[in-house]
């Protein structure tokens, strides 16, 4: 051998290939039409459950104090989000994309419902239940017509015509910020009782990540339901931290975030109530109200597109047709009108970490999320064991939120660019940049001056731009979507660099046999709503 004796051998050529390119992630254990035996689909049913409460309890204890209510309100509120997010995600997996995305209440939509109840004409009402009924049926109205901007762009097809332009290099930052773009629900919650959060944190990733590889079991357990398992311990452990009287002498807002019992839901839910539509009184009407609660409609239905392609993918299907993308949409929108009739304070999306719960356990069974959605459902209309759940400690959620938001990463896409191109790693990088810092500018000048960089006499317009360029995957989406069609895409080299030759087939939903087998609806209604 030529070189001298300490030379490595030549590689092997087969070694120097790259990893070959892959429309439908490989090594899933239960894909989207192969449910798990029952009882682990059950358990694993219970983990999604446990991981969407996070977000049903977060919005309303932000939301209802400000609109006037307690913990009575508070617990309603939340049993109502729960039952309404078990309706959404039966009816998306039914007859919407039918992906195993689980249907949670929206951060998107919490600008706009803020703006609500700092409305002028809610001042001067002086009880606080009476101000809370009024702000909500502010809220319902709002919502009722904001939905009709996903129910028309979706079932129209509308959507379908623009996402048809989407290409693999465009949908990188969308659903990249999808996930990151939460990073401030991260750590920042995590620290606010460090000696709850961090253990939390530490034992996910050792239970997911590091005893599967010591332990060597064919069976996967530890790691599947690691959530389920970590939850549970580290719950026990705050839980005697509180008995023991860690917290006696603790400032309130240690308090607040460490103790077990703070959360005031369990005291004031009722044993059995089921949420009906109306249930806070008949809906109030604005339209400025209603035309920023619209544009948050828009953001969630942009912020959506790019959590179902992250669920396409760990539920090892195919990219997901354009056409079943627009009936997903018009679906969503269905669910924010049931938000607005049964009054939730907030719209619907998907939950961005229940769709990093599908890669956290490679399970990405569509029955799966329907038992979770049964859950939601049977824990809203339980209210005090619903509520034992729901009072779990805010770190231990945020602890949570650090792995699950990892995983909708969307980077898995970039396998079909070509890294190699200056055009790429332009659009690649100045939109994930962009997608980062016009939220950060809009989000820093709000919590200095109270109020957002668009100030002018018209309020529904403030909203607008405000919602708008607040969500980090709507700017670096909308950039990189612009960039991609813009700039110089027609010639060849160009369109195999963006990726978009691999996703061609998939433009159609007659293009490739496997979409009938993933996204095809159910009780033979193909015939009557065909997917083009």
């Amino acid at each position: 051998m030529a070189g001298g004796g300490g030379a490595a051998p030549a590689p092997k050529q087969d070694e120097l290939q790259p990893h070959p390119v892959k429309d439908q992630l490989s090594n899933v254990s239960y894909c989207i039409t192969s449910p798990p035996p029952w009882p682990e689909a059950i358990l694993l049913g219970f983990q999604h459950y446990l991981v969407m409460l996070g977000t049903a309890v977060i919005i309303p204890t932000a939301l209802v104090p400000q609109m006037g209510g307690g913990n009575d309100e508070k617990a309603k509120v939340v049993q109502t989000i729960l039952f309404v997010s078990g309706l959404n995600t039966l009816l998306q997996t039914f007859f919407g994309t039918r992906l195993p995305a689980v249907m949670g209440a929206s951060y998107t939509f919490v600008v706009p419902t803020i703006s609500i109840i700092l409305a002028g004409r809610y001042s001067d009402i002086v009880d606080p239940h009476e101000k809370f009924l009024h702000i909500m049926r502010g809220t319902q109205g709002a919502l009722i017509v904001a939905s009709a901007l996903q129910i028309v762009v979706g079932f129209s097809g509308l959507w379908r015509n623009i996402v048809r332009f989407l290409s693999p290099l465009a949908a990188v930052p969308l659903v990249a910020l999808a996930g990151f773009g939460l990073y401030e629900l991260g750590f920042p919650g995590v620290a606010k009782c460090i000696e709850i959060g961090l253990p939390q944190l530490v034992l996910l990733i050792i239970l997911s990540q590091y005893i599967p590889h010591a332990m060597h079991s064919e069976k996967a357990v530890v790691d599947r339901f690691a959530v389920l398992f970590s939850v549970t311990i580290v719950w026990v452990y705050a839980f005697l931290l509180t008995v023991g009287g860690a917290y006696k002498h603790a400032p309130p807002k240690t308090q607040l975030h460490c103790r077990t019992d703070q959360s005031g839901l369990v005291g004031a839910a009722p044993w059995i109530r089921v949420p009906y539509p109306f249930q806070w009184g008949a809906p109030t009407f604005d339209a400025g109200e209603a035309f920023a609660m619209m544009a948050a409609s828009f953001v969630a239905l942009v912020e959506s597109t790019g959590s179902f392609i992250a669920v396409s993918r760990y539920a090892s299907a195919t990219p997901v047709p354009p056409s079943v993308l627009s009936r997903g949409i018009g679906w969503q929108g269905l669910g924010i009108l049931l938000d607005g009739l049964f009054g939730t304070a907030t719209g619907s999306s998907v939950s961005v970490e229940n769709a990093g719960l599908l890669g956290l356990t490679h399970v990405g069974s569509r029955r799966v999320v329907q038992i979770s959605a049964g859950f939601m459902i049977f824990f809203s209309i339980l209210g005090k064991f619903g509520a034992v759940f729901a009072s779990i400690p805010a770190p231990i959620v945020a602890a949570l939120y650090c792995l699950l938001f990892a995983y909708v990463v969307g980077l898995s896409f970039l396998q079909f660019c070509n890294l190699n191109s200056f055009r790429t790693k332009f659009i690649l990088g100045f939109s994930v940049f962009m997608g980062l810092s016009v939220p950060q500018y809009f989000n820093e000048y709000t919590s200095v001056a109270g109020y957002g960089p668009v100030h002018t006499g018209a309020r529904w317009f403030n909203d607008i731009i405000n919602v708008i360029f607040s969500s980090k995957p709507f700017v670096a989406g909308f950039v990189a979507f612009f960039l991609d069609n813009t700039l110089h895409k027609h010639d060849n080299a160009t369109r195999k660099d963006r990726g978009h030759h691999w996703w061609d087939r998939f433009r159609s939903f007659k293009g490739d046999n496997r979409n009938e087998e993933f996204y095809s609806l159910p009780f033979n209604l193909n015939k009557f709503f065909p997917s083009v």
